[in-house]
């Protein structure tokens, strides 16, 4: 099972992460979704992303965007675009112009909600379930996707925390995607951090 760290927006935590001798696969920094108290702006995202990414992968999260921030954002070196809220035709032509892995994030309420994974399923190259609402960590039935087969990389979201039995997460995702979690009074824990990634680490370990 692989880790997505999202929300990133200092540089001591973003170092912290790199330099961990078990680094999260993904590191995610909300770009253009400004309701988030995550949202980093671009001056700052920029000097962030200075900071060499090592064996990670950086994921710009973008709820619909609009050719101005993807113009904004084209030279940074973000390795994925993790993308809310656009058809497979808009996508599509992110991927054509920009020329980056895709996450395609799909909200979920019901089981309504997780089938529209099959119009995504040929311009994504992960798919991720989260929850709806975005910024506020809630939560999903996680039995709702329990039982899918698809030929993509599988990422679950949604107010994940360090105290849950992660070892569940592996029988239904390949990715997991945590943010609130890690966080105590609205920042990132280090040691919160440090826990997951250890947790991670035993749970590979194991299998």
């Amino acid at each position: 099972m692989k880790s997505k760290i999202c929300g990133i927006s200092d540089s001591k935590t973003l170092k912290y992460l790199i330099e961990h001798p078990n680094p999260p696969q993904y590191i995610g920094f909300i770009v253009n979704y400004t309701k988030s108290k995550r949202f980093v702006e671009h001056n700052q995202l920029k000097e962030l992303l200075k900071i060499d990414k090592n064996n990670s992968k950086y994921v710009a999260v973008l709820v619909r965007p609009n050719e101005n921030i993807l113009e904004e954002i084209k030279s940074l070196p973000f390795d994925y675009y993790q993308i809310y809220d656009c058809t497979p035709k808009e996508i599509r032509f992110i991927t054509e112009k920009y020329n980056r892995k895709i996450i395609v994030a799909l909200t979920i309420k019901d089981q309504n909600d997780v089938v529209k994974y099959m119009d995504y399923n040929e311009c994504a190259d992960i798919i991720l379930f989260d929850s709806k609402g975005y910024e506020k960590s809630m939560s999903f039935d996680h039995q709702l996707i329990k039982n899918l087969k698809i030929n993509k990389e599988l990422m679950l979201a949604g107010n994940i925390q360090i105290k849950d039995n992660l070892e569940n997460y592996k029988k239904i995702a390949d990715i997991i995607d945590i943010s609130g979690g890690l966080e105590t009074s609205g920042l990132k824990d280090i040691s919160k951090i440090n826990f997951f990634l250890k947790k991670i680490k035993q749970i590979n370990d194991e299998a």
